[in-house]
């Protein structure tokens, strides 16, 4: 246990923050704002041409990975940027896989046979497991096309394919950009187009947009009524919140969680040991998202047990 379950006495400062209630997911940036894609949604913004963070090497994460070795974490995550930009993915991978289960954020573009054949090997001598959460728009060019970029939907698809056939049952994430009433035909033509690649009653996880970065232009910002007030927190369970249960490790500090990497506030300490005992400010918009829908980057998926995944443990 790091902090105590309950809210901190209401403060004279205007931004409400939470404690650390137990370090239950540790999260890196592990290729920073690096990406082969330049999607129209992306909430930090992600590009080639990105540099604003930069790759995290192996030494770097397994640093850190000793260092929460006594902090018992439940599970690893791995975002982007692009993840397997990193020329050191699956070496780091190997690694973390020591310490505990391990999930990897990726756009499956970069996935070949080889690849996916190594991840699978990696899997087989683990005691723990490696879970894939890959992103994919819309279950068809016509509605992922235009937010990932042209082509995007079939390479993803042959990635999220080559995954399946070595074992590999990966969480398909989305972010809902149709109204809620299409939401069961959206879910059946997702199943419909995965089926056909080999993946049958596939793990589904429906994301609501994030209105800051690339989406704030595509479509709107938050308005100002869109915010988290002292009294929103009145008798609301702090564990939806990410930022109670996790921390974000990049190549230049801690930051609260992975949503918010372009916010000075949100950054903590230069390490994990320091950044534990710092409570978490939820004072940027992006806040109310995850204050009215839960913990949106955790595991959870739509009727689907989250631990049903790959391979090991």
């Amino acid at each position: 246990m790091i902090a105590p379950t309950t809210l901190p006495a209401i403060r004279a400062a205007s931004v409400p923050v939470v404690p650390l209630i137990s370090l239950d997911q540790l999260w890196f940036q592990v290729s920073g704002t690096v990406c082969n894609l330049r999607c129209r949604h992306c909430f930090i913004s992600c590009s080639p041409d990105n540099h604003a963070f930069w790759f995290m090497s192996r030494e770097m994460v397994h640093k850190v990975l000793e260092e929460s070795a006594a902090m018992n974490v439940q599970e690893y995550y791995f975002t982007g940027g692009e993840p397997f930009m990193n020329n050191e993915m699956e070496e780091i991978l190997e690694d973390t896989l020591r310490f505990g289960p391990a999930t990897v954020l990726t756009n499956a573009t970069l996935f070949t046979p080889r690849r996916v054949e190594e991840l699978s090997e990696l899997c087989a001598k683990s005691p723990h497991r490696l879970e894939l959460r890959v992103s994919i728009d819309g279950p068809s060019p016509e509605i992922n096309d235009p937010i990932r970029g042209e082509g995007t939907f079939e390479r993803a698809m042959a990635g999220v394919g080559a995954a399946v056939a070595v074992g590999f049952r990966p969480i398909i994430t989305a972010m809902q950009s149709w109204p809620g009433e299409q939401m069961p035909c959206m879910l059946q033509a997702f199943r419909d187009a995965l089926g056909a690649v080999g993946y049958d009653n596939p793990r589904l996880k429906i994301l609501p947009p994030l209105l800051i970065g690339e989406e704030a232009e595509r479509n709107r910002g938050y308005t100002p009524c869109e915010r988290v007030t002292h009294e929103m927190l009145h008798g609301y369970d702090l564990g939806q919140l990410l930022c109670t249960s996790a921390r974000l490790v990049t190549a230049t500090g801690v930051y609260a969680c992975p949503i918010l990497l372009d916010y000075p506030s949100a950054r903590l300490a230069n390490t994990l040991t320091e950044a534990v005992g710092i409570d978490a400010p939820l004072g940027e918009a992006a806040c109310y998202t995850c204050y009215t829908n839960g913990a949106i980057c955790s595991n959870a998926t739509t009727g689907v047990e989250p631990d049903a995944g790959c391979c090991g443990g």
